[in-house]
């Protein structure tokens, strides 16, 4: 059997904030941006990629939440505590500062990892933590 991941989600809080950070600040192309009601979907991936997405969501759109579960769920997310991605990048220090330039929430500056890789980590306006690898060839 062979499978590809097509899209990982992560939860928005704001849409317009969520935009912002994947478009400019890590250029990534935007796919699709769906509403419904007060809600929207937004699908970003990274060009050249189109086979790889991210969909921002809105997390309380999920059905059959209850009131307390909705609260212990955007409790989480504004913690950074629910969600994550990893990333990898050819030049990670270059990458690094222009998230710093364009003010995301540093988490882990770029270190050499025990475990062999060198890598950062940030916030996107939601809370979610992106790490960041330097990819070697």
């Amino acid at each position: 059997m062979e499978t590809t991941i097509h899209s990982s989600f992560l939860p928005h809080l704001d849409p317009e904030d969520s935009l912002a950070f994947y478009r400019d600040v890590l250029g990534y192309e935007v796919r699709l941006d769906v509403g419904y009601e007060d809600m929207r979907w937004i699908t970003v991936g990274p060009a050249g990629q189109p086979d790889t997405a991210i969909v921002l969501h809105p997390p309380a759109a999920t059905p059959g939440l209850t009131d307390q579960e909705r609260t212990t769920l955007l409790e989480l997310i504004t913690k950074g505590s629910y969600f994550g991605i990893n990333l990898a990048t050819r030049d990670l220090d270059a990458t690094f500062a222009a998230l710093e330039t364009a003010g995301a929430e540093i988490v882990q500056e770029p270190i050499d990892q025990a475990y062999g890789l060198r890598d950062c980590a940030v916030r996107d306006p939601a809370g979610n933590l992106i790490r960041i690898q330097q990819l070697t060839d």
